[in-house]
């Protein structure tokens, strides 16, 4: 059976090589155009990219698979690259790029997508994120066979994992992407022999995993300590949660929550071990930080550097409207 595979981060990669490794053989791999990173921004393959090219594995990137669209010429280009590929089955994991539905019917099979949450519950961009920041006990991997909605298509396997109170959206995705790997290879394999048979998604439970936005990453002092938390988590490693206090922005990258009051963003105590910042309800204490430009640093290491002064008070969000005069 012959596969083309649409992915691009390394959540990705690792499906591709448990596919590769498993014998299929892998016709075409698609994954979004290079991107400039690092100090020189010098453009630097995807994992995926880099998995196929080692492989000698054919590669497209396309700008965009619309035709109407201003990269219409790039579109056709990787559309008669799909039909020369002559896949049986498109698998698609984190590619990044919307399907139309005409690509979708273009392998004889279909398109099977690998999806991180239990579907129909985090349909969408960032379901790992979501997953944490929602403070959820259990998550997993959905293959589903696609259609033109999003992250709609008719359920054909599923496996669960518990998330954990201590579970980063880097930590859960290295555990799921290589969950969803083994869950992709049973389905081509049982695909080889006999159509799969796929369960519609319910109506009910459906929700919706929007891409995280960079204004989320300013930490809200107001909301109480535990949602912070989940969220300093859910944004490790990126794009990781931050707050202002005496003019140098400070990433916050663990903290525990403790029992406790004071005005919201103020630091109420300082310690070796944790930076405590008084929260809507209940108090944050910071266990690992980091300054710009700086490395991830344990509170005691980083407190013996220039650390703000106790009363201090985080500043307000940018999105926040001015205070009322008096």
């Amino acid at each position: 059976m012959r596969i083309v595979f649409a992915g691009t981060p390394e959540f990705a990669r690792v499906a591709l090589a448990r596919i590769h490794a498993a014998g299929f053989e892998v016709a075409l791999v698609m994954c979004q155009p290079d991107r400039p990173a690092g100090r020189g921004m010098k453009l630097v393959a995807s994992p995926v990219k880099a998995f196929a090219l080692e492989h000698g594995i054919a590669v497209a990137q396309p700008r965009s698979l619309r035709l109407d669209g201003r990269f219409g010429d790039d579109a056709r280009a990787s559309r008669d690259a799909l039909k020369a590929a002559a896949g049986d089955v498109m698998v698609v994991a984190a590619y990044g790029l919307i399907l139309p539905q005409d690509v979708l019917d273009l392998p004889r099979h279909g398109c099977l997508n690998i999806h991180a949450s239990l579907l129909p519950r985090w349909r969408g961009a960032a379901p790992i994120q979501r997953a944490i920041e929602a403070g959820d006990d259990v998550t997993g991997v959905t293959i589903m066979q696609m259609d033109a909605g999003l992250d709609t298509g008719a359920m054909l396997l599923g496996d669960s994992v518990e998330i954990g109170p201590d579970a980063t959206s880097g930590s859960l995705q290295e555990r799921l992407a290589v969950l969803g790997a083994e869950r992709i290879v049973e389905a081509l394999a049982a695909l080889d022999k006999a159509p799969l048979a796929g369960r519609p998604q319910p109506d009910a439970g459906v929700t919706y995993a929007h891409k995280i936005d960079k204004r989320e990453a300013t930490i809200d002092w107001r909301e109480p300590a535990a949602t912070i938390e989940r969220r300093l988590r859910a944004f490790d490693p990126a794009p990781g949660a931050r707050g202002t206090v005496e003019g140098e922005t400070l990433t916050c990258w663990r903290g525990v929550v403790v029992r406790g009051g004071g005005r919201p963003g103020e630091i109420v105590a300082i310690d070796a071990g944790a930076l405590t910042v008084a929260c809507g309800e209940d108090r944050l204490a910071l266990t690992e930080l980091q300054r710009p430009g700086g490395r991830r640093l344990a509170a005691d290491a980083f407190l013996r550097g220039r650390a703000p002064r106790l009363g201090a008070i985080f500043d307000a969000r940018a999105d926040d409207p001015p205070a009322s005069p008096g």
